[in-house]
């Protein structure tokens, strides 16, 4: 049977300060009045019957996402009592799913990303189902043709042809240079690593007893409790004390068979203020106004951010990114959104996590 998991555990730090501790990123309806995790549950929904959709999230955020997602049932919520990156997370929802069905094939997909047309992405999904379903060693990825040489996303090499958009790969590279990444635009074989597969879990489950043996055994022991209390106790005791480490470089990078399936679609991660400018249309002067209301008077390419209906006014500014919150505004230069994680470290070093 097929099924889906949802990766929901971010903290998104680079959106801060609308992103915080116990509101991440994938809660924030920044865009359309919903949700990212809305909108991810939604666009997988459309494949996958909804009580085969599961979400791998922090605990802190389970009832932030329960109340997003109020029609998964509560076993279909998955809390990690703190992140250790994908690998644990694409371990921990396949054992547990494994348990529940053996036969599962599972899809993981993110909630930070915005992706249209939906009926393409519908398309491209159910090909990546059958790609797993009829290649059962295999583990399935989804690439994005890249529209520029970003060094912020991994990088899939296509090799051999095994039908039109499907290749097995050659390798993975992880947030090249930029003149590497533009010539992998020149060379066009490489494709965005969208953070997207489709797989057998007994396949993902192998792979991670081959090349992560101790994550394996931990999450088989959690999957293997009879009830929901020692499961929970058994987490608490094992998962903290994983390798922290994503399943791209962990299992990926060195599975026996890797697909690569390419995603035609409009692909935008949304991991930092400065990525609105590919989701939201900028007005006649170039800025882009994330908010209720937004006034400006000979101000340049400027990103603007508010939840509520503040009016945030700009005079004779030019590429700004300007971030209101309820207790906290954010004022920097766009070539500077980098550097909001290391701020976030001093404003926890200075004010603890009242504002984090």
């Amino acid at each position: 049977m097929r099924h889906a998991v949802i990766m929901a555990g971010g903290a998104g730090t680079r959106l801060w300060p609308l992103s915080r501790r116990k509101r991440p990123k994938q809660i924030l309806k920044l865009f359309g009045g919903k949700s990212l995790l809305r909108q991810s549950f939604e666009r997988v929904a459309a494949v996958i019957p909804t009580a085969q959709i599961n979400v791998v999230t922090n605990h802190a955020y389970l009832p932030s996402v329960a109340e997003e997602l109020p029609e998964l049932p509560d076993e279909n919520l998955i809390g990690e009592p703190e992140g250790r990156d994908t690998a644990a997370a694409v371990g921990l929802s396949a054992a547990l799913l494994s348990r529940r069905d053996p036969d599962a094939v599972i899809g993981m997909f993110t909630a930070d990303h915005i992706i249209t047309p939906v009926e393409r992405f519908g398309r491209t999904v159910q090909q990546a189902y059958e790609i797993a379903e009829n290649n059962p060693r295999a583990l399935v990825t989804m690439g994005i043709r890249p529209s520029r040489p970003d060094t912020s996303y991994g990088y899939v090499k296509r090799s051999k042809p095994l039908s039109a958009g499907v290749y097995e790969v050659d390798k993975f590279t992880e947030k090249p240079t930029f003149a590497k990444a533009v010539q992998y635009l020149a060379v066009g074989e490489y494709y965005w690593n969208s953070g997207m597969f489709t797989w057998r879990a007994e396949t993902i489950l192998a792979e991670l007893r081959r090349q992560l043996p101790a994550t394996y055994e931990a999450v088989t022991a959690i999957a293997e409790c009879g009830d929901a209390r020692s499961r929970a106790a058994k987490l608490a005791e094992l998962y903290p004390k994983l390798m922290k480490i994503s399943v791209d470089f962990a299992v990926m990078e060195h599975a026996e068979r890797v697909i690569v399936l390419e995603m035609d679609c409009h692909w935008v991660d949304v991991g930092s203020w400065p990525a609105m400018e590919s989701v939201i249309e900028a007005d006649v002067d170039g800025n882009v106004n994330v908010c209720p209301r937004g006034l400006h008077l000979g101000s340049r390419g400027n990103i603007v951010v508010t939840e509520d209906r503040h009016l945030i006014a700009t005079i004779g500014v030019e590429d700004l990114v300007i971030v209101h919150s309820q207790d906290v505004t954010l004022i920097c230069k766009k070539r500077d959104a980098p550097s909001i994680r290391e701020l976030l470290q001093n404003v926890r070093e200075q004010f603890g996590d009242e504002y984090a």
